[in-house]
């Protein structure tokens, strides 16, 4: 086993919903990738990405076949994960109301935090 350089974790239950919601097969590469964000010292842009006009919003990116599912994540302190909502990717974009959802949980976040 690889030695993490990250720990990744969920923020309240939205990821295991969406995680729980999946066929086993996509489960098993949502962990695999999840795993790559842990262990890899530079995560491939294939397996995450920065959204474009989000303050530190990124996407870890699951594909099997052609069926293409996002997670949306933050790095809190650098070398922490948060797990944030995911959903099943069927456009091209991806669409403005999930990040929306995403852009308001990371903020709730760190709201939190300060408490």
């Amino acid at each position: 086993m690889d030695r993490k350089v990250r720990t990744v974790i969920s923020y309240k239950h939205y990821f295991e919903e969406f995680l729980l919601a999946q066929p086993q097969k996509v489960q098993d590469k949502i962990f695999k990738v999840v795993e790559i964000i842990e262990t890899y010292e530079r995560i491939p842009s294939t397996y995450l990405k920065a959204i474009a006009g989000t303050d530190g919003l990124f996407e870890a990116r699951i594909k099997l076949g052609s069926n293409i599912w996002r997670v949306f994540c933050f790095f809190d302190k650098g070398r922490l994960v948060i797990l944030l909502n995911g959903f099943t990717k069927k456009t091209q974009k991806t669409p403005k109301k999930e990040i929306d959802r995403a852009t308001r949980l990371m903020t709730e976040y760190y709201e939190n935090k300060k408490e």
